[in-house]
């Protein structure tokens, strides 16, 4: 395999002053001949992820210090930990014992950035030749040592910046990466302490924390790890789980990684940056951020991090070595590259906190008609049964009790979605025959979706359709022409799964109670609305105003105290609204009911004209320290 990029680049080493550096716009990647290396001063912007360094008492149990860490950690998207065990055999010697005759082909990855047109894509494509372990490595150690003199580990910063000038640069260079390699060297020997461990990633996803104990049937890269064994700068582009879960990546051997990652939070943003700034139109499948999504689960789409940082999307970056795991959080997506050779080993998993994400993915999923790759529906109504068998925790503290939270939630809307799409179906369809007999999950022949709770059977189509197609489709379900042969097949123990649903409704009232006591009690003032800062949007509430209350420690001007309608229905967007200065980071009346304006005189405006001098708008009855 030839890498005429590495060596256009050696020979053009003393003309780098001339160099041509890309900036991003709508039309794809153009190249700036006016541009230095200075242009590579954005590398040092990036802000490095926390990394933890565990005591050996915090790291008997991953899930459970992973949910310590969460709540500061996901806002990063990755974060580092260095475990206080060390693997006691090397890689070779495992994979050599444990994987006699390992072999693997690895694929070909241009080393260049895409225009992303019809014309210019980017593919990583299979290679024509396998390797060992052993092959690959004196292959990559070449390579390094041809570009650099050695093969040894270089400075992290200086390979960064030599990366992307690699890919601004890159014609027809191109590097080998053994993706998606089955297998493991984590040591089975008695005498390994990392691998007897609970973070040996063969053991990892099934623990009792994990969602994925409950996948019957193994997944290669999902529930069972597999291998990725990389060259210097074969990279891993960007992207985000499958199903938006959790991932844990321990590296092996070799050179160091950098890691790139966007926080959950702001994946939305992300794909919008991208649709808009990388991806032309044209070649984009669907509209809206559907496109990018779709794109970018190819896992071909490498840019730097620098267009991120040009629209304000945050994203953070960490440099792992050997003994060292990488953890990326849902939804977060992450990007990164080798400095050499290397092995590294990588596995999903999903603590409670994940079904909320499950649930979203599950959505796009059916939307884009993708097939899943685990099923959501079955995981979290068998968790929630498992669950509901529990003896009920009064400490509402406690993390597990935390933790379980998510699964009730998410059960809870679950059973709420089934319970309207058949009551909806039923009035279409009064004659729709029902069956108790559904005991497996099956796909929807429509949307792709898994089935576990209820499915409609029609002799139009092939597979039985998921109910929720009534309301996707436009009642596409009722236009076929076998009324008389359609019925609605349901679980046996529906009946139950409902019960349980409404039993976690109820302490879930009873916990929503309490700490809305316990905030209200915490808060200096009966008028404050500070305790209010981070609510969960997800829970379809709505403000109205119901009076103003003046307070000496809120302000001369006071704030508004609100009830709070719980309703079962969509969301609204007076939900984001907090004032004097609203969750958006502006001021005014966003999303608030306009009924107090008629409880307000003209002469609180005459009175502020007067006194700033200018002609006040109506939003200065709430923030009357700006003037327009």
């Amino acid at each position: 395999m030839e890498f005429s990029s590495f060596s256009e680049a050696s020979s053009s080493r003393k003309h780098l002053k001339s160099c041509m550096f890309g900036s991003f716009s709508k039309k794809g990647f153009q190249r700036d001949q006016s541009r230095t290396t200075d242009d590579l001063e954005w590398i040092n912007r990036i802000t490095e992820c926390p990394v933890y360094h565990p005591a050996i008492e915090d790291f008997e149990d991953p899930l459970e210090y992973l949910q310590k860490i969460a709540p500061e950690a996901s806002k990063y998207g990755v974060c580092k930990i260095v475990p206080p065990l060390t693997s006691g055999a090397p890689t070779g010697v495992v994979m050599k014992k444990e994987k006699p005759g390992f072999r693997f082909t690895p694929k070909v990855q241009p080393l260049r950035i895409a225009r992303w047109t019809m014309d210019d894509k980017n593919t990583f494509f299979i290679g024509r030749k396998s390797y060992t372990l052993r092959d690959f490595e004196v292959m990559a150690n070449r390579v390094t040592a041809n570009k650099y003199c050695l093969s040894g580990c270089l400075p992290s910063a200086y390979l960064e910046r030599e990366f992307w000038v690699e890919m601004m640069h890159g014609k027809k260079g191109t590097v080998e990466y053994g993706v998606n390699v089955d297998g493991s060297a984590f040591s089975s020997s008695s005498n390994d302490h990392l691998g007897n461990s609970k973070w040996n990633l063969k053991k990892l996803p099934r623990l009792p924390r994990s969602a994925l104990r409950l996948v019957e049937n193994p997944v290669p890269g999902v529930t069972d790890p597999m291998l990725y064994i990389g060259m210097l700068f074969s990279m891993f582009a960007w992207h985000v789980e499958d199903h938006y879960l959790y991932s844990i990546n321990y590296h092996h051997c070799g050179a160091p990684k950098t890691w790139y990652g966007v926080p959950g939070s702001a994946a939305h943003e992300f794909e919008k940056v991208i649709r808009r700034h990388v991806y032309t139109r044209e070649i984009l499948p669907t509209d809206g951020g559907n496109g990018a999504f779709e794109l970018l689960a190819e896992k071909t789409t490498m840019f730097p991090p620098k267009i991120l940082l040009q629209n304000r999307i945050p994203v953070y970056k960490v440099v792992q070595s050997p003994g060292e795991f990488v953890i990326t959080f849902p939804r977060a997506y992450h990007a990164g590259f080798s400095h050499g050779f290397n092995c590294g080993e990588a596995v999903n998993f999903a603590a409670h906190d994940w079904f909320p994400f499950g649930g979203a993915a599950n959505e796009r999923y059916a939307l884009l008609r993708k097939k899943p790759i685990i099923p959501y529906e079955e995981i979290l109504c068998k968790e929630a049964m498992i669950l509901s068998s529990k003896t009920r925790k009064d400490d509402t503290c406690d993390p597990d009790a935390v933790s379980e939270r998510f699964i009730k939630i998410s059960f809870t809307s679950l059973i709420r979605k089934h319970d309207c799409a058949l009551l909806w179906l039923k009035s279409l369809d009064r004659s729709l025959r029902i069956a108790s007999n559904l005991e497996e999950t099956i796909s929807c022949s429509l949307c792709k979706q898994d089935c576990y709770v209820a499915n409609v059977i029609c002799n139009c189509y092939v597979d039985p359709i998921c109910v929720f197609h009534a309301h996707i489709t436009d009642t596409e379900l009722f236009k076929c022409g076998c009324r008389s042969d359609r019925f609605l097949s349901v679980r046996r123990d529906l009946p139950k799964m409902k019960d349980v649903a409404k039993k976690f409704e109820e302490e879930e009232k009873l916990i929503r109670g309490a700490e809305k006591r316990t905030k209200h009690d915490n808060c200096v003032s009966p008028g404050c609305n500070r305790h209010r800062k981070g609510q969960d949007t997800s829970d379809r509430i709505r403000y109205v105003d119901t009076k103003i209350q003046h307070s000496k420690v809120c302000g001369k001007e006071g704030s508004r105290c609100r009830k709070l309608k719980t309703f079962c229905g969509k969301n609204i967007a007076k939900v984001d609204v907090a004032t004097p200065v609203n969750k958006r980071g502006t001021r005014g009346k966003i999303g608030i009911s306009p009924t107090w304006k008629e409880r307000r005189s003209s002469g609180r405006l005459k009175e502020l004209n007067k006194k700033y001098g200018k002609k006040a708008s109506k939003c200065h009855l709430c923030c009357s320290k700006i003037a327009h």
